[in-house]
């Protein structure tokens, strides 16, 4: 007879002990929970991968080796001042002579004697890009952008950067050994440890001749929004010319004026700025409700009868920072009817095979692909034309709105879905009219009855 409720307890202590247990590794593993593991569903594979090929072994156990970082994510790129790689040796290796790029600091070369010092004795130097226009004979291919990295799918011919050393040992003719803990010098990236990969092949002779490296290495460098910055840096507002109505960017989305974030009122001009050159200046913004540096405004503009039209303005309201080779990402299910986008270029993202609900947005070189600080010239404008999709097309509750909108890879804050501009409202009126013809009816009968 006691047996069943001793069976229940025990499955009870067992569940407990079990949700205990769950508890405990969820908390305690953070990588779980970290944001830094840098998933982007909208990118899903994309990384900035850092390439170590091991070009030549010479005979006083010296290498020449070729770094290549290549930015493989489909639109977020890397802007000015640009990448600082950076690595630690496990030993006292030396960089002897570099192509392509610099070392910031050559460092401590006391120890070498002779007319030519290395080019860098640091244990952890920094490596920064050459800027175009680098005299011939410092150049390799793919080099001096200056660190700048376009997105694979916005400018294909700059989305790497390389550049080749020629490194060594202090000490002895030991072979230089890999180093570790490489870093971008990028806000919000990640790298891990470096792994062995099939050698890379290189092409010669207009590609009649194949060469390899002895042995390659790749590293591979995430990016996570959350460890890039600690409130968004962008937001959205909405409106429709079926309702009067214009949705504001959330309150506070980026951050709460007055809340000991300084800005600048509208029609008045900053103080005098001292920026760091090497140091991306921190932003200044037109005082507002929502404090964020960019605004992007959708609006659903025209209804025809079979298309339908969407003017998007992107609106810089920062004063310390113009955007060059800015880009929006839209998510939004009518985009795989794009009929016409007007000055602005336009590629869909198919990254799940046969959906295709997601476009990228940029502007047209040497017309609108720098967005100028705050001011009159501080926005970029386009308008689209979508075709009307039988069976899921509607201006019924908020569906013409996008689901997402990222500009330059930071997704930005969206008004609640309660808040979206909504058509008028007809049915309060026809309900009025109904009780108004069933008022008139009564009395009317009320009215037959009394005569009668």
């Amino acid at each position: 007879m006691d047996l069943i409720p001793c069976l229940f307890l025990v499955n009870q202590q067992r569940s407990f002990y079990v949700v205990v247990l769950m508890t405990v590794l969820l908390f305690s593993n953070t990588s779980f929970l970290s944001p830094a593991d840098g998933y982007d569903p909208l990118d899903p594979n994309g990384n900035l991968t850092i390439r170590w090929d091991v070009l030549q072994q010479n005979d006083d156990g010296t290498q020449d080796v070729r770094l290549t970082i290549v930015n493989y994510q489909l639109f977020r790129h890397v802007e000015l001042p640009g990448w600082k790689l950076s690595w630690k040796w496990p030993g006292n290796e030396v960089i002897w002579n570099i192509l392509g790029a610099e070392a910031t600091d050559q460092g401590d070369c006391s120890v070498f004697k002779g007319k030519q010092l290395p080019h860098c004795c640091e244990k952890e130097p920094v490596i920064i890009d050459l800027l175009p226009g680098a005299p011939y004979n410092k150049q390799v291919a793919n080099c001096c952008k200056g660190g700048v990295l376009s997105s694979m799918m916005q400018d294909p011919g700059k989305y790497l950067a390389a550049f080749q050393m020629h490194i060594g040992s202090a000490s002895d003719s030991s072979v230089p050994r890999l180093p570790a803990r490489f870093t971008l010098g990028l806000p919000g990236y990640t790298c891990g440890e470096p792994f062995k990969v099939p050698p890379t092949k290189f092409f010669e002779d207009q590609g009649r001749r194949r060469t390899q490296a002895l042995a390659t290495w790749d590293v591979t460098c995430s990016y996570s929004q959350f460890r890039a910055s600690s409130a968004p840096t962008c937001c959205v507002s909405l409106s429709a010319f079926y309702n009067n109505t214009i949705v504001p960017c959330p309150k506070c989305s980026c951050a709460c004026h007055g809340d000991g974030a300084g800005c600048v009122k509208p029609g008045k001009l900053p103080p005098v700025l001292q920026l760091e050159h090497n140091e991306p200046p921190k932003p200044v913004v037109q005082c507002s409700d929502h404090m964020c540096p960019i605004r992007v405004h959708w609006h659903v503009k025209l209804s025809y009868t079979q298309y339908w039209r969407v003017k998007i303005t992107v609106t810089n309201l920062n004063y310390v920072k113009n955007y060059s080779e800015w880009n929006l990402v839209v998510l939004h299910p009518n985009l795989r009817s794009v009929t016409q986008v007007f000055s602005f270029n336009y590629k869909p993202l198919n990254i799940y095979g046969n959906i295709n609900d997601t476009g990228m947005l940029y502007g047209i070189q040497y017309y609108n692909d720098m967005l100028l600080q705050t001011g009159e010239s501080g926005n970029v404008q386009t308008e689209m034309l979508l075709h009307k999709d039988p069976g899921i097309f509607t201006f019924k509750e908020g569906w013409a709105f996008p689901r997402k909108i990222s500009f330059n890879g930071e997704e930005c804050v969206m008004p609640s879905p309660d808040d979206y501009p909504r058509l008028p409202n007809t049915a309060h009126f026809d309900a009025q009219a109904a009780s108004s013809v069933s008022i008139s009816l009564l009395v009317l009968l009320l009215t037959v009855i009394v005569l009668s």
